[in-house]
């Protein structure tokens, strides 16, 4: 079984995955896998841009997304006609030839990732670019993969990339569709600041910042650096923590500081 493998700390947010799919797709008929892909509105590979945290802390995320090729798909289970199947190397693909223009599968997919044509009457998504690896013994990859200068994307058998699979996660677990597309690297909550010294107006270098979980007994110390900043990573979603600073004998404590998003704290003031 065969499924994508993302590795986020080496996209750099090129688009090349997207301008591929368009270009393979647009304007192109490769029934019985696909028809042509509108020029405009669908992007059956595209990149999205989350843009995490508060200025001056900010950090950036770019996240390739396409169908998920689920394992459990329910649009399969919603098509009333037939039209949507698995095939063996676990690809999904929507038939164009026998899609009635239904609208039931779009709804029933949980990572967002069909589309309709209004023009042709039917729905569509990626197709890992079956096509190719069935017709053209050149071709091994789908062509966003073929196009990515940095190998973010990569194609091929779960058995090959066993490794890669230990450190992944599915995009959105929660839905429990056993998705074969795996990443790596997704964006966890961050909490970041600046500690600094009002009377010197200098920041403070080498300062003890611990941040603990009030629900658990998860907690983390990172020193401030030469720019009086600290960074807390891969902090998980919806918790409540308390930061506390301290440098010599003066201290610092911050309650109630709820990850529902991405938190830059700004300057923090503390005498010495």
């Amino acid at each position: 079984m065969k499924g994508f493998y993302i590795d986020l700390s080496l996209c750099n947010g090129c688009y090349c995955c997207q301008i591929a799919c368009k270009d393979e797709h647009v304007g192109n008929d490769w029934t019985p896998y696909a028809k042509p892909q509108p020029d405009t509105g669908q992007f059956w590979t595209g990149l999205t841009e989350l843009i995490r945290g508060q200025v001056p802390k900010v950090k950036i995320t770019y996240l390739p997304k396409m169908c998920q090729h689920c394992d459990d798909a329910p649009c399969i289970a919603d098509c009333a006609v037939g039209a949507i199947y698995k095939r063996d190397d676990g690809l999904v693909i929507i038939d164009p030839e026998k899609c009635t223009g239904c609208k039931l599968c779009a709804p029933a997919c949980p990572h967002d990732a069909i589309f309709f044509n209004e023009g042709l009457n039917i729905a569509q998504k990626c197709t890992g670019c079956a096509h190719l690896l069935d017709n053209d013994e050149s071709w091994d990859v789908p062509r966003c993969v073929d196009n990515c200068p940095t190998g973010a994307l990569r194609f091929g058998e779960e058995k090959e990339f066993k490794d890669f699979i230990k450190k992944a996660e599915f995009l959105n677990a929660e839905a429990g569709t056993k998705s074969r597309v795996y990443y790596k690297g997704l964006p966890k909550k961050f909490v970041a600041g600046t500690v600094y010294d009002p009377k010197e107006e200098e920041v403070i270098i080498g300062a003890k910042c611990t941040i603990k979980d009030t629900g658990s007994k998860d907690s983390f110390t990172v020193e401030t650096d030469e720019y009086g900043d600290f960074w807390f990573n891969d902090l998980k979603d919806n918790r409540t923590y308390n930061l506390t600073i301290k440098k010599g004998k003066a201290s610092k404590t911050i309650e109630g500081i709820f990850t529902d998003k991405d938190l830059s704290l700004g300057d923090i003031a503390m005498e010495l």
